[in-house]
C-alpha cells in the first residue's frame, strides 16, 4: 500500500480519460477554469470533462451549457440535484464517464498545462490503481495565505504520509474505473473525508498501488481570512472524527491549557526576540513572527471540529455503479 514517486519520462501513453469536477456556485471562477482546461497538453480528442453542477443558485449551469457548445474540448454538463454533496456530484460524474481512467479536480483549482498528462502517465503500469498529483498554492498576498504557503497546508505530502494509510485528495486524483466497480463509489452523504475513505477502501482490498506524480500540479488559493481559516481546520477536525468512526483511525489529542500556555510563553520570550532581530536584518518576515499563534489557532479549530462532529447515519452509505 506504499506510494511511490513517479520517475518522469517522455510520455507516449494517452488513453481516453474522463475528468470529473463537482461545482457549486462556481460561475465567477469558471472562465479561468475553462482556460486551464483548454491549455492542457493532453490530446483533446482523448479526454472528456464532466462538470457536475451540484444544485447551484447562480448561473453555473447556463455557463456550462454555453461552454459545452462553444469550446473545442469535450465538456459534458451534468447535474446532481438530489444530494448537496461534492461526493454525490462526483458519483454522478463517475456514472456518466466513458473512460477506464477517471481523474478528479475541483472547480476552484487551476490545473497547470501538463497536469493531466503527468497525472495519467503512471497508469501505464498495470498495478497502479490510484495516482495523486501535487496541490500548490496560487500566489497570495495576505498574512494567512503566506503562512499556509510556508506550511504547505494543501500539499499531498501530508496525506501521502498519513500514519494510518496514504491517500490522495480529490483536488488532484485519478482512479481506475475497476476500483469503483469492486469497492463502490464515494459515500454520497459524507461532507468531508471522502477522498481518504475511498483510497483506503481501494488500497485495503489490494486492488492496486497508489503512486505520486509530483509534476501533475493543480493550484489552489489558500484561505485569506481568520474565519475561512477556522472553517478549513474545523473541517479537517470533522474529517478526523468521521474517519475514526469509519476506519478506526486515531483521534487528535486535546492540547491542554498548560501546553498552550507553555507554547505562547516560549513564543513571547524566545521566538519574538529572535525573529525580530532577523526581521530587522531582513532575514525574517511577519509570518515568522506570528507563526506560533496562527498554528495554535488552527490546532484549536481542528480539535473543536473533531469534538463537535458526529457522523450522520446516512454517511455510512456507499453508492454503487
Amino acid at each position: 500500500m506504499n506510494h511511490q514517486p513517479l520517475d518522469t519520462t517522455t510520455n507516449t501513453f494517452f488513453p481516453h480519460v474522463s475528468v470529473v469536477m463537482p461545482i457549486y456556485n462556481g460561475e465567477e471562477g469558471l472562465p479561468d477554469l475553462i482556460s486551464c482546461l483548454l491549455a492542457q497538453t493532453y490530446p483533446k480528442q482523448q479526454v472528456e470533462y464532466l462538470l457536475v453542477d451540484n444544485n447551484s443558485s447562480d448561473r453555473t449551469r447556463t455557463f456550462l451549457e454555453t461552454a459545452a457548445e462553444n469550446c473545442p474540448i469535450t465538456i459534458r454538463p451534468l447535474s446532481e440535484k438530489q444530494i448537496q454533496s461534492s461526493y454525490a456530484a462526483r458519483n454522478t460524474g463517475i456514472r456518466a464517464a466513458k473512460s477506464e481512467i477517471i481523474a478528479f479536480t475541483d472547480a476552484d483549482c487551476r490545473p497547470q498545462h501538463q497536469w493531466l498528462e503527468a497525472l495519467v502517465q503512471p497508469f501505464v503500469k498495470q498495478d497502479v490503481t490510484i495516482v495523486a498529483g501535487e496541490i500548490a498554492a496560487l500566489p497570495g498576498k495576505t498574512l494567512l495565505e503566506q503562512y499556509a504557503d510556508r506550511q504547505d497546508t494543501l500539499s499531498q505530502k501530508h496525506t501521502l504520509a498519513h500514519k494510518f494509510c496514504p491517500y490522495g485528495q480529490t483536488a488532484n486524483l485519478a482512479i481506475r474505473r475497476i476500483a469503483f466497480e469492486k469497492v463502490g463509489l464515494f459515500r454520497p452523504y459524507l461532507t468531508t473525508g471522502g477522498d481518504a475513505d475511498m483510497c483506503w477502501r481501494i488500497l485495503r482490498e489490494n486492488i492496486g498501488r497508489l503512486e505520486f506524480s509530483p509534476t501533475a500540479i493543480v493550484q489552489h488559493r489558500h484561505r485569506a481570512t481568520l474565519k475561512e481559516l477556522e472553517n478549513q481546520w474545523r473541517r479537517y477536525g470533522r474529517s478526523n472524527r468521521y474517519l475514526h468512526e469509519l476506519h478506526g483511525i486515531e483521534l487528535m489529542r486535546e492540547t491542554t491549557a498548560k501546553e498552550y500556555g507553555y507554547l505562547l510563553l516560549r513564543w513571547l520570550l524566545k521566538e519574538i526576540p529572535k525573529n525580530s532581530l532577523q526581521a530587522i536584518a531582513r532575514k525574517a518576515s511577519l509570518v515568522d513572527l506570528l507563526s506560533t499563534p496562527i498554528g495554535l489557532f488552527t490546532r484549536l479549530a481542528r480539535y473543536s471540529g473533531q469534538k463537535d462532529a458526529q457522523l450522520p447515519e446516512k454517511a455510512k452509505i456507499i453508492d454503487w455503479l
